[in-house]
């Protein structure tokens, strides 16, 4: 066990044990070995993390935008030096090739850098005023310290969305991120500690979920939520924060279609498709998982797309040529196994994969099921995992029918060449997010968040620092 994997807390600018000397282990998905140890946070150590964000907030929010752009874009310099390092634990923590993992901690640096601007960008407003000598204007000002919960699928990407927007409005926060993959946010916390970040800015924590953030939710401290995450839980924590009038942004749950019309490029839409599908083991939450292929280029679409599935290397991703890692979690494995075999039961033809590889580490085929009726269980629960189930349409309408059966409104995907089609699926799908003939989704610049049990909120562009905001009036007539 090296000591870079050994992950404390972070609270008030120093990495420290937890109070009680607690730890939980950390287990490499790809060989189901120890390779570490993450620190399991107390009551009183919470305690100190709250202390310390409001401390932290009074101190940050009086720090001047130029300023706090300037500490922002020096961590992101930092994290870029860093990235092949921190790249390589994200691998033996979370599994995902290396290449996926470095590409995720320098996507993180792009977006510390997108909100580095925005911070300097916190406009207010000039109101004209009905009577002479009257003066009314808006601010935006931070909304408080904040509480951030983040997954272990993208262990950067997920809380530098969160930390780099509170941090850009002029807010402190607490990180709660995942005990599974605690060394690579750890890495993220520490080039901004290194970049000059005061203490009690940002403060990191890991333990038990539910105790941590039913503690913090409610705390007077605390003024704003951020949580990616499943939709059960979500709605939980929503409604927690509701309770004490507390805003939340709640990145949730997908089960995102992909529609393939008859005039689509099927060999560019495959090889688009195959690679969004197989990312991170189909761990994303923006993951397509419903192919919806028009009936016409049905068998065309399904049997390239399997060739593609079959033709993914699969591997520990600390190995040359690995194309997708095994699953994060071992619990994932029968999760998957059970929504098949649920297809198939039910008539549903396997195509390819289904199956655990070997008996040691969390590796799974990537599986593409056919004909699946949409009353199994693949076409309603999210499968968080490799799986593609496909099935077929004739006319627009059904495949948008189909596309807003379920309660689910995070992302969704079209190819087609038919100006109609677009302009019909741009203004008919219920999603947060649509990206037509490509995939377009996760920049820094574009907005990323769902609707309907997706959640609420965005998490980028320029719209995301204003949850991190209020906007105050000041009115005043002459002296």
């Amino acid at each position: 066990m090296s000591d870079c994997m050994t992950t404390r807390l972070y609270i008030d600018g120093e990495w420290r044990d937890a109070a009680d000397g607690a730890v939980m282990p950390v287990i490499d998905p790809a060989t189901g070995e120890q390779v570490g140890t993450v620190a399991h946070a107390t009551r009183s150590d919470l305690d100190a993390a709250l202390g310390a964000v409001s401390r932290g907030f009074h101190l940050w929010s009086a720090t001047p935008a130029f300023d706090r752009s300037r500490f922002m874009r020096r961590a992101a310099e930092l994290l870029r030096e860093r990235a092949h390092t921190i790249g390589r634990m994200m691998t033996i923590e979370q599994g995902k090739p290396l290449e996926e993992a470095t590409g995720e901690v320098l996507r993180g640096a792009d977006i510390i850098d997108w909100f580095a601007e925005e911070a300097r960008r916190t406009y207010g407003q000039i109101i004209p005023a009905r009577i002479p000598g009257v003066m009314q204007m808006t601010y935006k000002l931070p909304i408080g310290p904040v509480a951030a919960f983040t997954p272990w699928n993208f262990p950067i990407n997920q809380t530098v969305r969160k930390l780099a927007a509170a941090l850009a409005a002029g807010c402190s926060l607490i990180v709660k991120a995942a005990e599974e993959t605690p060394a690579s946010p750890a890495e993220l916390v520490r080039a901004f500690s290194d970049a000059g970040v005061p203490a009690g800015v940002i403060n990191l924590v890991y333990g038990n979920p539910s105790e941590i953030s039913e503690y913090l939710i409610a705390h007077s401290t605390i003024r704003k939520i951020s949580f990616t995450g499943s939709t059960p839980v979500g709605k939980k924590l929503a409604a927690l924060a509701a309770t004490h009038m507390k805003p939340s942004t709640m990145e949730l749950g997908g089960h995102a279609p992909a529609i393939i019309f008859e005039d689509a490029d099927i060999p560019a839409a495959v090889k688009m498709l195959a690679r969004a599908k197989f990312l991170n083991a189909g761990q994303v939450c923006v993951s397509p998982t419903r192919f919806l292929v028009q009936e016409q280029v049905y068998d065309e679409f399904l049997e390239a797309f399997t060739s593609a599935a079959k033709a993914v290397k699969v591997g520990n991703g600390l190995h040359e040529g690995v194309e997708m890692g095994p699953l994060a979690n071992e619990r994932r494995i029968p999760a998957l196994e059970v929504v098949v075999q649920d297809a198939v039961d039910r008539g549903a033809t396997l195509t390819t994969g289904g199956r655990r590889i070997g008996n040691v580490g969390n590796f799974y085929e990537p599986t593409v099921l056919s004909r699946v009726p949409t009353e199994a269980r693949l076409m309603n629960e999210e499968p968080f995992g490799p799986i593609a189930s496909f099935n077929s349409f004739r006319t627009s309408s059904e495949a948008i029918n189909e596309a807003n059966r379920l309660p689910y409104g995070l992302a969704s995907y079209v190819f087609t060449k038919s100006s109609d089609v677009i302009q019909q699926i741009g203004t008919r799908i219920e999603a947060g997010m649509v990206t037509i003939n490509h995939v377009g989704l996760s920049l820094p610049e574009v907005p990323f968040g769902g609707i309907k049990d997706s959640g609420h909120g965005t998490e980028g562009g320029s719209e995301a620092i204003n949850a991190y905001l209020i906007t105050r009036f000041v009115t005043h007539g002459a002296p």
